[in-house]
């Protein structure tokens, strides 16, 4: 398979080895220094690729970021070492096709299910880099998913992004299922199956409320989905294979 035939629509790329699906029983994460030196010496290209973004959207902003420097999964139990770089890095890498550059994007996702069964996915406001896109709330994490002791708290950066994206919190939640992770290459998307009382329509209408509330939400609408027939291009290949994992468990 080439690059250009492997592209899905900007999520990266179709890896035709080692993508799987599969249950995530404990997560152990860790933070250490070194940064990214494999992309140091394209500082300047970065920079340049950055303010090119950034000219077109200028609500872009190049934040701190964690990104998996190493990891294994064995036996459930998925461990790695996280390492800061920034968002500019970030975008250059997804704008140029995900290279082997000795990361990975790992990050958690809080797949929303409702009490009927239905899903509600985020659609991406204009203004973020991921416009009109269409996936679970949650994101690459940050410092401030650091603890104390130096660990990484994927948990509770998808609980404090469901909260900021969609104003639902861990106090709604009737069951919190623990993770699915999908591995595909330089990505390893963790879904949380979070369970809530109310069907899935009405979690989307409170959702939408929400948002109308906020002077600029992250999320410009919220998606629902009850079948293969309510999935869209937009939505993320991650979240279909989710869904679908899900309905084919049921």
């Amino acid at each position: 398979m080439n690059a250009a035939s492997a592209v899905d629509n900007g999520w990266g790329l179709a890896w035709p080895v080692d993508r799987r699906i599969a249950p995530v029983h404990r997560l152990n994460f860790r933070a250490e220094p070194g940064g990214w030196p494999e992309l140091a010496p394209r500082q300047e290209e970065v920079e340049a690729h950055f303010a090119r973004r950034a000219a077109d959207n200028p609500h872009l902003w190049n934040g701190p970021i964690l990104l998996l420097r190493d990891h294994a999964f064995a036996d459930g139990a998925l461990s790695g070492a996280f390492r800061q770089t920034d968002f500019a890095a970030f975008t250059w890498w997804r704008d140029h096709g995900w290279r082997d550059l000795g990361m990975v994007n790992a990050f958690a996702l809080a797949a929303i299910e409702g009490a009927d069964g239905g899903f509600v996915l985020g659609v991406m406001g204009p203004h973020t880099a991921s416009a009109g896109r269409a996936y679970f709330p949650g994101g690459t994490p940050d410092p401030s998913d650091i603890t104390a002791d130096g660990r990484v708290d994927l948990h509770a950066s998808m609980l404090r992004e469901l909260k900021e994206e969609t104003g639902l919190s861990a106090a709604d939640i009737a069951h919190d299922a623990g993770f699915t992770g999908l591995f595909d290459g330089p990505r390893v998307a963790l879904l949380g199956r979070l369970v809530f009382d109310a069907p899935a329509d009405a979690l989307a209408a409170r959702i939408r409320a929400f948002l109308a509330s906020e002077a600029q939400p992250e999320l410009a609408d919220v998606a629902v989905v009850h079948s293969e027939a309510d999935i869209t291009p937009a939505m993320a290949p991650f979240a279909v294979d989710y869904m679908r994992a899900r309905w084919a468990a049921r």
